[in-house]
C-alpha cells in the first residue's frame, strides 16, 4: 500500500476516535446542564461517568462494526484460499475506505493463482516425461516379477499335490495319520494358490493402458478389493475432462492409498469417491479399519510421503484423518488451475 493510502486510512481511523470523544463529551455536557439544578455534585459526577461509559460503548460498537465487516471480508477470502479456492476475491465498492487493502489482497491471490497454474503446467509435463521413462521401467520390471513368481509358485503347488498323491501308501500303513496330513496339504495348497493370485495381481502392471481414469478405476478397483476380501464401493462423480497427467497421478495415488489400506487398516469395507467443485478435484478413500492416533502420523508413515509428493506435482495436497478404532480417511485435493490461461 502506498504512503498516501496508509495516511488516508490512518486519518480515517483518527477521525472516528475524535468523533467518538466529541460526541461523548457533548452528551456529558448536556446531561450536566439538565441535571445540575436537581442533584448534588457527587451524584451528578457518578451519573455523568456512567452515562459517558454507556454512550462511549454504544458509539464504539457502531464504529467498530465497519472495521469488523472489513476484516470479515478478508477472513472469508483467506479461508477460501486456504481450502484451495484461489479464485476467491474480496468484493468492495469504489468508495470503501479499505479498497486499497482489498485490491492488493486480490492482486496477491491473482498472482498466487497464476504461479500455481504455471507450476501445475510444469508438473504435468514432468509427470508425462516420467511416465515415458521411470514408469516404463517399473512396468517392465513388474511384468518380469509377475512371470517369475507365477512360475516358481506354480511349481511349488505342483510339488505339494504330488506329495499329497503319494499319501496312498501312508494310508495303507496309518490311515488316521494319512488323513490328517492330506487335510494339511490340501489346506496349504489352497492357501498358496490364493497367495499366488494376490502376488501376481499386485505385481502385474496396473496402469491406465489407454483408458480414462473412470474406466481404469471401474476395472481395477472392484477386482483389487475382491482379491483382498474387502467390500469396496466406488463413486466416480467427476464430469469434466481431466488432463492425462492428472489422471495418471490420481490413479497412482489411489493405488498407493489402497495398498496402505490392505497393509495397515484391517478393514472389511472401504469407500472410494472422486468428485469435483468449480475449482478443485477431490479424492477421498475411507475405510472402517482399526485406525490410529492422529498424533502418531508422520509425513513418512502410512505412505503419506509418496502420495503427498505426487499431489504436490500438480499443486495439490494430501491429508490423512484417522482415529483409533474409527477407521481412516485419505483426502487428496488437486486445484483446477489450467482452465485459466497462466501468464508465463
Amino acid at each position: 500500500m502506498s504512503k498516501n493510502k496508509l495516511l488516508i486510512a490512518g486519518i480515517s481511523y483518527n477521525i472516528n476516535v475524535i468523533l467518538l470523544g466529541v460526541l461523548t463529551a457533548a452528551c456529558s455536557v448536556v446531561l450536566y446542564v439538565v441535571l445540575e439544578p436537581y442533584l448534588n455534585w457527587l451524584t451528578l459526577i457518578i451519573i455523568l461517568l456512567l452515562t459517558s461509559i454507556i454512550i462511549s460503548a454504544i458509539l464504539a460498537k457502531l464504529f467498530i462494526r465497519n472495521e469488523k465487516a472489513a476484516l470479515d471480508k478478508l477472513e472469508y477470502a483467506v479461508k477460501d484460499a486456504y481450502n484451495g479456492d484461489y479464485s476467491a476475491r474480496v468484493q468492495y465498492d469504489e468508495n470503501d475506505p479499505y479498497q486499497e487493502w482489498y485490491r492488493q489482497f486480490n492482486d496477491f491471490l491473482e498472482q498466487t493463482e497464476q504461479k500455481l497454474a504455471y507450476i501445475q503446467v510444469l508438473g504435468e509435463a514432468k509427470v508425462l516425461q516420467e511416465a515415458a521413462s521411470v514408469e516404463a521401467a517399473v512396468f517392465e520390471e513388474r511384468k518380469r516379477l509377475a512371470r517369475d513368481l507365477h512360475d516358481s509358485v506354480s511349481q511349488q503347488l505342483f510339488a505339494i499335490h504330488m506329495s499329497a498323491s503319494s499319501l496312498q501308501k501312508l494310508q495303507e500303513i496309518n490311515p488316521q495319520q494319512a488323513l490328517e496330513v492330506m487335510k494339511q496339504l490340501v489346506t496349504m495348497s489352497s492357501n498358496a494358490q490364493q497367495q499366488m493370485r494376490k502376488f501376481i495381481a499386485h505385481l502385474r502392471p496396473m496402469e491406465l493402458e489407454n483408458r480414462s481414469l473412470s474406466e481404469a478405476l471401474h476395472h481395477w478397483y472392484p477386482d483389487y478389493c475382491r482379491q483382498n476380501n474387502i467390500q469396496g464401493r466406488l463413486d466416480y462423480l467427476i464430469q469434466s475432462t481431466l488432463s492425462e497427467a492428472k489422471e495418471h497421478q490420481l490413479f497412482l495415488i489411489i493405488q498407493e492409498a489402497m495398498a496402505n489400506v490392505v497393509k495397515h487398516a484391517q478393514c472389511t469395507s472401504c469407500q472410494l469417491t472422486l468428485y469435483e467443485t468449480e475449482n478443485r478435484v477431490i479424492v477421498t478413500l475411507e475405510d472402517d479399519g482399526v485406525g490410529f492416533k492422529q498424533e502418531a502420523l508422520t509425513r513418512k508413515s502410512y505412505g503419506l510421503s509418496t502420495m503427498q509428493e505426487r499431489a504436490q506435482k500438480l499443486s495439490g495436497d494430501t491429508e490423512i484423518i484417522s482415529k483409533e478404532g474409527r477407521g481412516t480417511i485419505v483426502k487428496v485435493t488437486i486445484p483446477k488451475l489450467l482452465e485459466k490461461e497462466p501468464k508465463i
